[in-house]
């Protein structure tokens, strides 16, 4: 279980004075330092992540001693069981830095060049350990740095459903983000897992993870109390503590915080807090169509696809739910999250997307993928499934490893156009939400309603708490 007694925040001033202070009068070297960074790091990972399921393991390394930490990491990753590789573009040619690589490549851990990274992380790696930047970082990130976290960022996108995104840990602060302002234009990554070291910096009170940990068992008692520090109390032998809920009752109390004036950004708010927090499948959603008649049927479909024109998903236009559009264009969608005890829906009317974009998606899909919708018949009667195991192999021959393997042409997209959104959240993650409790309790039903007239070429949205309309611009 995680600390629940209130704990400091750093800003950068304050933590660059007791970084100063350690390495100063108190005696540390910056060696030491990375040593019990690097094992709290490797512990935290340890206790959530185990080696069996996230067995490989990929650590980003900047040149700073955040890169360090990585490194110390690293090798105490490799002796609890997982299989490691590293990326350290830009290695720092001074010690302790060089008696580091010199230790890893002694136990045959492999060095990647950039260039030499999959295109898809997603691919090759369980868990990406980012320990780029920490909290000395200014400036904007230059190459190789800029592109690979824009390649962490990019790595948690529902286009990706059919690959296991791996996890990010990363270490102190997420690179890229604000010491104190966290991330600022909400553009930068989000990490499943988030290892403050000495004290949390300010920007981690912006982290929404399910599974944050303290980590450096080394604060003397001259620091604590020229600082006035509250930290939680280090269990047993532990090199790490968790701060803050366990992930089983982690809420989801972004209503509280702000209302976005539009329904798409609320939306991807609420998709990526659900993506940290590790739900499962977070891009399943129900699809409800219903024929000419007004006969509804149900099924869960999977979101390939969101931006400001709507929702996509992929399908054969010979199966059922493709028959009903056809009658009758209305539908809606439904996204659950049991674990944060929340719901999104989505009504509006639905329209195929372009051959040109069935086509582009189609050519994304892993090999294995794109042979399914060829052979499958949807809502018909098959013989048996050895037929379609025979049909599998036939094709597999027929277009080996390599080459272009044609879309069909009764398969492709369909895109919800939304004119009604509504996020439900229950009662139950209204316990001990602090200073969010009474504004969260005013709106466990937030709507958006599309108007009739736009301006400028762009949907007005109306926002509807309970029986209560007001205009968009509105911010609670």
């Amino acid at each position: 279980m995680g600390s629940t007694t209130p704990i400091s925040y750093l800003t950068h001033q304050e933590a660059t004075e007791i970084d100063h202070l350690l390495m100063g009068p108190l005696g540390f070297s910056i060696d030491q330092l990375m040593e019990l960074a690097g094992l709290s790091i490797a512990t935290a990972i340890a206790e959530v992540y185990n080696p069996k399921e996230y067995r490989r393991i990929l650590v980003i390394c900047g040149p700073g001693s955040n890169g360090g930490d990585g490194l110390v990491a690293a090798r105490h990753l490799h002796y609890f069981g997982y299989e490691l590789f590293l990326c350290y573009p830009m290695q720092t040619p001074k010690h302790p830095y060089t008696g580091l690589v010199t230790q890893l490549e002694s136990l045959s851990i492999p060095f990647l060049h950039v260039e030499g990274l999959p295109a898809d992380l997603s691919d090759d790696f369980d868990v990406i350990v980012d320990s780029i930047f920490g909290f000395s970082f200014h400036g904007t990130p230059k190459p190789p740095f800029d592109e690979l976290i824009q390649r962490l960022v990019s790595l948690k996108n529902p286009r990706d459903s059919h690959r296991k995104s791996p996890v990010i840990v990363s270490v102190d602060i997420p690179s890229g983000w604000h010491v104190d302002g966290g991330d600022i234009n909400g553009e930068g990554i989000r990490p499943s897992m988030l290892v403050s070291l000495t004290a949390p910096k300010l920007c981690a009170k912006r982290f929404y993870g399910p599974h944050h940990f303290l980590g450096g068992r080394f604060i003397p008692p001259s620091i604590v109390d020229k600082f006035k520090l509250r930290l939680p109390l280090y269990p047993g032998t532990s090199m790490c503590v968790r701060i803050g809920r366990p992930p089983e009752i982690y809420p989801l109390a972004l209503l509280g915080m702000h209302v976005e004036a539009d329904p798409f950004d609320q939306f991807k708010k609420w998709f990526d807090h659900a993506l940290v927090a590790g739900v499962k499948e977070p891009n399943y959603m129900a699809l409800s169509t219903g024929t000419k008649d007004g006969k509804p049927s149900s099924r869960v479909v999977s979101l390939e696809g969101v931006n400001k024109d709507g929702f996509v998903w992929y399908t054969s236009y010979e199966s059922r739910k493709a028959r009903e559009i056809s009658e009758n264009p209305h539908a809606s969608l439904l996204f659950y999250w049991s674990c944060l005890n929340c719901q999104i829906r989505v009504d509006g009317f639905v329209q195929k997307v372009s051959d040109e974009e069935s086509e582009q998606y189609f050519h994304s899909l892993p090999r294995d993928i794109q042979i399914r919708p060829i052979i499958s018949k949807q809502s018909t009667e098959i013989p048996g499934r050895e037929i379609l195991h025979q049909q599998y192999k036939e094709l597999d021959g027929k277009y080996p490893e390599g080459s272009l393997m044609p879309r069909p042409k009764h398969w492709g997209g369909y895109r919800l156009v939304p004119k009604y959104f509504e996020f439900w959240q229950g009662e139950e993650s209204r316990v001990n939400l602090n200073s969010y409790v009474h504004l969260y309790d005013m709106m466990d039903r937030l709507c958006y309603i599309s108007e009739e007239k736009e301006i400028d070429g762009r949907k007005r949205w109306k926002i509807m708490q309970r029986n209560t309309l007001m205009e968009s611009s509105s911010k609670f």
